[in-house]
């Protein structure tokens, strides 16, 4: 018995000795990561945003109005918010939604190309508006400034009306004093282009009936 306590005194002793070895600081230094602590003396400060910082900001974007520029940013908000990329469920894409119909109408067969190059989509926009100012020049000559159907008739209405349903359609509206309107497969119609898109300014597109998209 005696022997045991002995033995437990004496391992009780060493551990003692062996512990106080030991720095307190070293004890305190373990499990520290550095970089991610801080010293006693550190004094740890916040800051938060004032109400000015965190007001909605305002960016000031070209204002286009009724020019021409105005009037195909316009046009290709509503047809693909913009996207050069975009290809429609039917069929129909880039920045202002050709059908290949229509592309190779103004010169174009390669729609990779098409969906691809920015440039070309500008350049085909321009195109089919020459064609169909051409095609219209006699209904936008007789009924510009006039009223159909509780609209206002203009070259630019008409212009983006023919780009979403065709010359043809247009025609076809204005003849039946609006009563006949065409309408997309999203349910578009001709009567809100028209209205949506009058009194923008396109009297630089001159009108060309053989109007094609040059390559470079």
């Amino acid at each position: 018995m005696i022997k045991k306590w002995s033995y437990f005194l004496g391992l009780s002793l060493f551990i003692a000795i062996v512990s106080s070895g030991f720095k307190t600081n070293d004890a305190k230094q373990f499990g520290r990561i550095e970089g991610f602590h801080l010293s006693e003396d550190e004094i740890t400060n916040y800051t938060v945003p004032t109400i000015d910082e965190t007001a909605k900001t305002s960016y000031n974007f070209p204002f286009t109005g009724k020019s021409y520029i105005g009037f195909k940013q316009a046009i290709a908000i509503k047809e693909s918010q913009g996207l050069y990329k975009l290809v429609n469920p039917y069929g129909y894409m880039g920045k202002y939604q050709f059908g290949k119909s229509t592309l190779r109408a103004i010169g174009i067969k390669d729609t990779k190309e098409f969906l691809n190059n920015p440039k070309l989509q500008e350049r085909a926009f321009k195109a089919l508006l020459s064609k169909n100012k051409w095609e219209l020049r006699k209904e936008i000559k007789r009924y510009e400034g006039k009223t159909i159907n509780g609209i206002k008739i203009t070259e630019s209405g008409l212009l983006a009306a023919a780009h979403l349903g065709g010359a043809g359609s247009v025609k076809k509206f204005l003849r039946s004093n609006g009563t006949e309107g065409f309408k997309d497969g999203f349910g578009t119609s001709l009567r809100s282009y028209i209205k949506r898109f009058g009194g923008y300014d396109t009297s630089n597109i001159i009108a060309n009936p053989n109007a094609k998209v040059k390559l470079d």
